[in-house]
């Protein structure tokens, strides 16, 4: 499925279903501070209704699912929930998935404890989608937006790859990343609080390929080149990391989160 939004690589079109199967491989990549810090908060633990959205592959709730919540996942992409109900499967996972955009959910007033949007809460309609989450949610709910991203100004291998998307994809605006607090949209604060965040840094380990496999499942490589782009991109960035890349090696990153609850109760 073709998504086309003005804000987003100026309206270029992308189609997450097409690298599905290297995202279910190479996106997988959080490591575990991140998922505990989120346990930390009281977040997304046992006793909880959890609504992941744009869950992709469900790296979320799979990863989560040990803390012991009770999870749903929903994405635009049915290539993405195949992989996400294919690997949940296999580990055993008792995880719900729906292909359906997120201003399209419906679940009955109430039905959640906690909704998480990891690596996704740009795409939204907030106009739209707000006001359904603050029905969706429970009294002292919670809203979980998560983010990661490499650092390609402190990272010299991050940065040489950034360069090469950039190449193909001009107008990419998944890159250029410094750590800062997670934007939230003015749309949000209608209806709820911003009443924690965090950012930090992190150093994720990489194999060449890993790595390869993680810039192909991206926006701008994977999901939105043509055949031709993507063969004469793949050589391209192999070569690249064969001359500046070990076999082994980790790239900066850094992660945040912000909770926003309903006004009026905290």
């Amino acid at each position: 499925m073709d998504i086309k939004d003005s804000r987003i690589d100026a309206g270029k079109a992308f189609d997450w279903g097409r690298t599905s199967a290297e995202y279910a491989r190479f996106r997988d990549i959080y490591p575990g501070e991140f998922y505990q810090k989120i346990a930390d908060l009281g977040l997304c633990i046992e006793g909880q209704d959890v609504l992941d959205l744009g869950t992709g592959t469900g790296v979320l709730p799979r990863n989560m699912y040990r803390f012991g919540a009770h999870w749903v996942g929903t994405d635009i992409s049915p290539e993405q929930i195949e992989q996400a109900k294919k690997l949940s499967a296999e580990a055993g996972m008792n995880i719900e998935y729906k292909a359906v955009s997120a201003e399209d959910i419906d679940y009955p007033a109430g039905s959640f404890d906690v909704v998480t949007a990891c690596q996704c809460f740009w795409y939204f309609d907030h106009k739209k989608l707000m006001p359904k989450l603050y029905q969706l949610l429970r009294k002292d709910g919670r809203i979980l937006v998560l983010f990661m991203a490499w650092l390609p100004y402190e990272d010299p291998v991050a940065g040489a790859s950034e360069e090469m998307i950039l190449k193909y994809s001009p107008n990419w605006t998944g890159g250029r990343e410094t750590m800062h607090p997670i934007h939230i949209p003015d749309e949000a604060f209608e209806l709820f609080d911003l009443i924690d965040h965090d950012e930090y840094l992190l150093d994720v380990p990489f194999t060449r390929e890993s790595w390869h496999g993680r810039v192909f499942a991206s926006r701008g490589i994977g999901a939105s080149l043509s055949g031709e782009e993507l063969e004469s991109w793949d050589k391209e960035h192999w070569a690249l990391l064969e001359k500046i890349a070990p076999k082994e090696f980790t790239v900066k990153h850094y992660a945040a989160y912000a909770v926003l609850a309903k006004k009026g109760e905290v």
